[in-house]
């Protein structure tokens, strides 16, 4: 049986959290959860105008509703979001791991102004397992950042070369590399 599927079956959750402007139709986010219709999915208030608490306070939502253990599957400014809510949650004990994907970093000179929410970045490690995945040629965060990201967050680092900001628009539509990403992280968490 596959990984994932164990996983939804013995109870457990997988949690998509979007990044800015949401994750389209043809986005691996998107087409993930169509393949496992069992996903779960952030919403938030304003997708194009994101403020942090608001953010914060929408994963913070869905992982709440989730049922079992919770596996976080965030893209872009969800991996920051994903960063603020672990360092704030009282439910953080109810999240067994974390794929970040892509990491947005908000601190860069031309980052949307409505990013200054989530500044400063959160500086603590992550309370539970996680894998973060960059690319060496994101125009969101360059793979510095994220090698410092994955250092801080103490998130095991995945580089991928020339993927962009592994979206759409890099051609990563159904990503079947990030879903071995996936089982590769639930190897690492208990059932």
């Amino acid at each position: 049986m596959d990984l994932i599927e164990r996983w939804l079956d013995a109870g457990n959750s997988i949690v998509i959290a979007p990044g800015w402007q949401d994750s389209g139709p043809e986005h691996w986010q998107t087409q993930w959860g169509s393949e496992y219709p069992r996903f779960g999915r952030v919403q938030q208030r304003d997708w194009q105008e994101p403020v942090a608490s608001d953010w914060v306070r929408g994963l913070g939502e869905a992982v709440a509703a989730a049922s079992g253990k919770v596996i976080v599957v965030a893209h872009s400014l969800g991996c920051v979001t994903t960063g603020h809510w672990a360092a704030l949650s009282r439910l953080r004990d109810k999240v067994a791991g974390a794929l970040l994907v892509a990491p947005a970093d908000v601190a860069r000179e031309d980052a949307p102004s409505s990013f200054g929410s989530f500044l400063p970045l959160p500086i603590a490690r992550l309370p539970f397992p996680s894998l973060l995945v960059a690319s060496d040629n994101d125009h969101a965060c360059s793979l510095d950042r994220a090698t410092t990201l994955a250092e801080v967050w103490g998130s095991q680092l995945h580089t991928l070369e020339g993927a962009g900001h592994i979206n759409v628009d890099s051609g990563h539509g159904e990503w079947p590399e990030g879903l071995k990403l996936l089982r590769q992280l639930l190897r690492r968490v208990p059932l």
